[in-house]
């Protein structure tokens, strides 16, 4: 190969490298989408909105769920730049099929990945359900100093007392569908037409209130990964069976000395008198209850979720 041809490729090859990375907003976050490469396989992520002011890095529910429903918060991002991503084997991202990668430290190994890859040294962080774990469990493990603040929607910080919620609100079910949910769990007949159709009434009052949910264009086509939540979690939001079964980090919430904001619906899985009870284990952390909203707050009544977080972010000039 010519000399001039070898050195005008390697000239357009390092032309390349830079465009991508100043599209992709390594330097100063600007509207764009990609790919970011793990050790497990490829997580995709999206950008909207630009500026100077702190990101707002979204983490979904799930676990195997995907960063769609969350796109409402988008709305944010004519403030400060708002990112969102799909956690491997979610969403648009890879979908190994190794269920040895379907654990907490692994989540949390993915989202610090992401935070460096894309170069955030400051950063608000919203974790809606299981998000709200991971986003607790990267403060709490890797690297605090980059959060300013957290955001937890509908927040997962103990198993037992999520189960203790749902046992509670199982008993404001009609009596007929309580007997139907507690018969096929006893003889183990939970993938039964009868006990799901009891499962899709629990979640019309507690997880999402707006009926017919709304659609989002960002997810069709994406379907949610019922071997990454049955293995994590189990077969519905209110019986866990997987190895979050003894999750529990109630005693190190204290730890958590920057702005909470607690957010949750007046119908939420996760009730409002759990929440004002773990609101003062932390040092600093507020609580917003939306009302007709159920877990799903951010779909049941999303301008009322952006305003409280608006608010939150900015009355300290976050």
């Amino acid at each position: 190969m010519p000399n001039y041809i070898k050195w005008n490729l390697i000239f357009l090859s390092i032309v390349g490298l830079v465009f991508s990375f100043i599209t992709c907003g390594q330097t100063k976050l600007e509207p764009c989408q990609g790919f970011i490469e793990t050790s497990n396989g490829k997580i995709w992520y999206q950008i909207y909105g630009s500026g100077d002011h702190t990101p707002l890095l979204l983490i979904h529910g799930g676990p195997g769920a995907s960063s769609c429903k969350l796109t409402p918060i988008k709305a944010i991002s004519d403030e400060r730049p708002v990112i969102l991503y799909d956690q491997l084997g979610s969403g648009k991202s890879d979908r190994p099929e190794d269920t040895t990668l379907w654990h907490l430290p692994r989540f949390v190994d993915e989202l610090d990945k992401l935070i460096d890859s894309l170069q955030l040294n400051s950063v608000h962080i919203l974790g809606h359900s299981w998000g709200s774990t991971l986003a607790l469990e990267y403060f709490l493990t890797k690297k605090p100093e980059k959060v300013k603040s957290l955001i937890l929607a509908g927040p997962l910080f103990s198993t037992d007392l999520w189960i203790e919620d749902a046992n509670y609100l199982r008993t404001q079910l009609p009596d007929s569908i309580q007997k139907i949910l507690t018969y096929h769990e006893k003889i183990g007949s939970i993938d039964s037409e009868e006990y799901l159709s009891a499962t899709d009434y629990f979640y019309d009052k507690y997880l999402y209130r707006k009926q017919p949910i709304p659609k989002y264009a960002e997810c069709d086509s994406v379907y949610f990964n019922e071997v990454i939540y049955e293995q994590m979690w189990g077969p519905s939001e209110f019986y866990c069976s997987g190895n979050l079964l003894n999750y529990d980090r109630i005693d190190r919430l204290k730890e958590v000395k920057i702005p909470i904001l607690l957010l949750i619906g007046e119908y939420d899985e996760v009730r409002p008198e759990t929440m004002r009870r773990i609101q003062q284990l932390f040092p600093n952390a507020q609580l917003e209850i939306i009302n007709d909203a159920a877990h799903l707050t951010m779909v049941d009544q999303p301008e009322e979720f952006n305003r409280i977080i608006r608010k939150f972010i900015n009355s300290n000039n976050y």
